[in-house]
């Protein structure tokens, strides 16, 4: 694992960093913050740039990486919240969102989603009672099954930054490496051509939306819209391969628990399987701790979590989270305006 400690004195500029944004802007949501983000990201120290830098452009194994030392002090972030939707008008998080913007920021450009928690940038990741068993970021008893974050779409992002808030029972987050998986010839031409399915995961369906009460009737109309096309892609998912990119050290795509079978094509099936087996034999665990950002390549990793009995205390796991696209234009179609970061 690549593991990047902040120094004393880099926490002390992050810090001052920090300040000086949050006495301008009291939300990561503000369109102003989002748009300027980048240009402060260049004033994190030196080293922490070099760092993500090198992650970017090298493709070092194992397609993750963390930042670690950052302080989170646990009295002043609250309680963990029941439910995303319990959003303060003034975050007591505030500094940790934006620093986790910042870090993004090194490797592009945050995206949301109109069908993923009422559109927010930054998600907040806890277990909800009622998803105990769902296949969500905020399930808890149920295995998370590894996956590549939002594989049926298109326009899925090339990065997934984590940040941990608490982890008090040390859950752990599972992972594994693309560059760990060997493949023979035949499944590896097998499954770079498009004979497979992935369907929307559930963090995507209607069944958990929650609708905010000032949404305009106009914004309402789109986000009826978007749920109509995430349930196309679930009646009549396009069919895609699950391998790209270079050969010797392909990318991937895969969302397994969400994959058809395909009972009509058993030399596929039968390559995937291989692939899927592969996977699990290597899977890792990871358990963050309170100040650790995470850094997953969505092209070069899958992540899930264990299961986890939560207590609903207002003490159990808590991360934030972002999605990040090196190129936002190949998304212009479904975002509102060339510098809008949600999908509709």
């Amino acid at each position: 694992m690549n593991r990047f400690w902040l120094s004393d004195d880099e926490i002390a500029s992050i810090r001052l960093l920090l300040k000086d944004i949050t006495s301008r802007y009291k939300s990561v949501e503000d369109e102003e913050l989002l748009d300027e983000i980048c240009l402060y990201a260049h004033e994190l120290p030196r080293r922490i740039r070099s760092f993500l830098n090198n992650f970017k452009l090298r493709e070092p194994s194992p397609g993750c990486c963390i930042i670690s030392g950052y302080p989170v002090d646990q009295e002043k972030i609250g309680p963990t919240p029941a439910h995303w939707k319990e959003r303060p008008e003034l975050s007591p998080t505030l500094d940790e969102e934006i620093y986790l913007l910042l870090c993004g920021s090194l490797l592009g450009e945050s995206l949301g989603w109109a069908t993923q928690q009422d559109g927010h940038i930054v998600h907040d990741v806890m277990p909800i009672k009622g998803h105990e068993y769902e296949q969500l970021g905020t399930g808890s008893e149920e295995l998370l099954w590894w996956h590549n974050e939002d594989a049926f779409h298109p326009f899925r992002g090339d990065y997934l930054v984590l940040f941990c808030l608490r982890n008090p029972d040390e859950v752990a987050t599972i992972f594994a490496s693309a560059d760990s998986i060997q493949l023979s010839g035949d499944h590896l031409n097998i499954l770079f051509e498009p004979h497979f399915t992935i369907r929307p995961d559930e963090s995507h369906q209607q069944k958990i939306k929650v609708i905010a009460a000032e949404c305009s009737r106009q914004d309402r109309s789109l986000l009826e819209a978007s749920y109509a096309a995430i349930n196309k892609m679930n009646t009549d998912p396009e069919r895609l391969a699950v391998l790209y990119g270079d050969p010797k050290s392909p990318y991937i795509r895969l969302d397994p628990y969400f994959m058809d079978r395909l009972e009509e094509n058993e030399t596929a099936q039968a390559a995937l399987d291989h692939l899927i087996r592969a996977i699990d034999s290597n899977l890792k665990d990871l358990i963050l701790m309170p100040g650790d950002c995470l850094i997953i390549d969505n092209f070069r990793a899958v992540h899930g979590r264990r299961p986890f009995k939560a207590k609903f205390d207002g003490n159990d796991r808590w991360l934030k989270r972002i999605n990040v696209t090196r190129d936002i234009r190949k998304s212009r179609s479904v975002r509102f305006s060339p510098s809008s970061r949600v999908i509709y």
